[in-house]
């Protein structure tokens, strides 16, 4: 696979306190690649350096040590930032501007001509479904959320080949966060590259195809989830659904062992297996209990579980 962003040894140190200067290492040595036409998640705690690691990136700050190259060009070359786009956490705008106004303001810093740029800002909303009565709008009168859309449509006003979002999802309601879903899931299909951070870890799961774990300005793990699960021992468990008969009675016609986890929840029984061969014992006791059968799926470890060990 070609490597689109490579990162060696990036690290970034900050300087805090008053009279006593300290140093403070908010990244420790990340090294990492992204590969052409995938959407890569980047997680971590509040603080972990997920931000720090982005403006790096657009160069918006400047690292301690190592560096980092994006389509075969160092960071450093300013010429490069013409094919990459870039959504910040929390976006500044000038608010005294329609989103309209906004984004042809956008492509005039890119050279666009005037019937093209009005052209993509026009299409570039549409495409972020903000809707079209809202365009001519000034944006201090705009939600977190229309924001948020507005700032997705400055990232790709350029048609870049790779695109950094930090919190994409950010205020975003469930319908928003569907649609960016689809519209960040629709770059692969153009062949472009996203890197992204978000807290929102099951759109994460939904779209990257592969994730990395930033804890303390460190590289924790990276690499797709089913590797990841590998690597924390994730075990196939299977969930066994039924209604009709209660825990404890159960129970009672299970084998003696720690094997069968039994829950009771409002829609029935759930009980979960840490392998297929106990599944026959679980239907033979619900078929002695009078109990009935609902469903039978594999479980796997989640990606929340997965970043919380």
């Amino acid at each position: 696979m070609q490597a689109i962003i490579e990162i060696e040894n990036l690290t970034k140190d900050y300087e805090v306190g008053f009279w006593r200067k300290r140093k403070v290492r908010a990244l420790d040595g990340l090294s990492l690649n992204v590969n052409l036409g995938e959407i890569f998640g980047f997680l971590g705690a509040n603080g972990a350096g997920k931000t720090t690691t982005l403006k790096l990136l657009m160069r918006l700050i400047f690292p301690t040590g190592g560096g980092a190259r994006i389509l075969g060009r160092d960071i450093a070359d300013i010429a490069m930032h013409n094919q990459i786009g870039y959504l910040p956490e929390n976006p500044y705008f000038y608010d005294y501007l329609t989103a309209r106004e906004f984004l042809e303001y956008c492509g005039e810093l890119f050279g666009y001509g005037q019937i093209e740029r009005s052209k993509r800002a026009a299409d570039l909303l549409s495409r972020v479904r903000l809707e079209e009565k809202k365009w001519d709008i000034q944006l201090r009168k705009f939600s977190k959320g229309m924001l948020q859309r507005v700032g997705l449509a400055q990232a790709l006003i350029n048609d870049p080949q790779v695109v950094f979002l930090d919190e994409p999802m950010s205020g975003l309601d469930p319908v928003g966060r569907r649609e960016v879903r689809d519209l960040i899931a629709g770059m692969r299909q153009e062949g472009k590259t996203v890197f992204m951070c978000s807290h929102i870890l099951s759109d994460i799961e939904v779209l990257c195809d592969r994730v990395a774990i930033l804890k303390r300005g460190q590289l924790a793990n990276v690499g797709n989830l089913d590797e990841l699960r590998q690597r924390a021992g994730d075990r196939n468990h299977v969930e066994i659904v039924a209604t009709g008969s209660d825990a404890d009675t159960l129970r009672f016609h299970l084998p003696e062992g720690d094997q069968y986890q039994l829950t009771s929840t409002a829609s029935g029984l759930r009980i979960e297996v840490a392998d297929e061969k106990d599944i026959d014992e679980v239907i033979t006791a619900l078929r002695r209990t009078g109990g009935k059968l609902v469903s039978v799926q594999p479980v796997r470890q989640s990606l929340e579980e997965l970043f919380l060990s």
